[in-house]
């Protein structure tokens, strides 16, 4: 009779997981490398997860909900005006990057590259990721728009892809120089470009 499964493990694998993922790609690192670094044996891998792919969703949702969770109240704190929500929460995900000197990226856009033509599971979560992303930041558009912040005639919709969209380029091209610059050009000039 197979043991039951053990919540700690599987949290275990995910945290420690998800971070040897963001550090090496998804390519870069198999079930091995991360069960070694989660101190768990091999085979109990796939006690928790069907597949190194299924893996992958679960560590996207436990990265997208860790930013919710510490950055997404800033979104709807509404002692400050809806755009200023949104400058100061993307100040708050390039302080997230800082941390580690701009080298990991966004995990989001790192399997996006790595995943989206090879797991239908993967892609599935990043599109429902992204769209949750979107919807937030759309939320704030619209009642920028309520204030007379935002002119009326702006798709909140449409404006919040292209908002993610930017950013996301700013990551991959801080990633590439490991600084920050690309991230002061989006805050500095992108975003007040977009969202004025």
């Amino acid at each position: 009779m197979p043991r039951p499964a053990n919540p700690e493990v599987r949290s275990r694998l995910l945290s420690v997981g998800r971070d040897v993922v963001h550090d090496r790609g998804f390519n870069g690192c198999g079930v091995q490398d991360i069960t070694a670094a989660a101190g768990v044996p091999k085979g109990s891998f796939y006690n928790y997860f069907d597949s190194k792919e299924a893996f992958a969703a679960e560590i996207l949702e436990d990265y997208w909900q860790s930013i919710e969770d510490r950055h997404g109240p800033i979104l709807y704190d509404a002692r400050i005006k809806p755009l200023a929500r949104i400058r100061k929460f993307f100040r708050a995900l390039t302080d997230d990057h800082g941390r580690n000197d701009f080298a990991l990226g966004c995990l989001i856009g790192n399997l996006s590259l790595e995943l989206s033509n090879g797991s239908e599971e993967a892609r599935a979560k990043l599109l429902a990721l992204l769209a949750r992303w979107q919807g937030a930041i759309a939320a704030c558009l619209r009642e920028a728009q309520e204030r007379n912040e935002l002119d009326r005639k702006e798709n909140t919709q449409e404006l919040a892809a292209i908002v993610i969209e930017a950013y996301e380029g700013a990551v991959m091209r801080g990633k590439i120089e490991q600084s920050g610059e690309a991230y002061e050009r989006f805050e500095k000039v992108v975003l007040p470009r977009l969202i004025r």
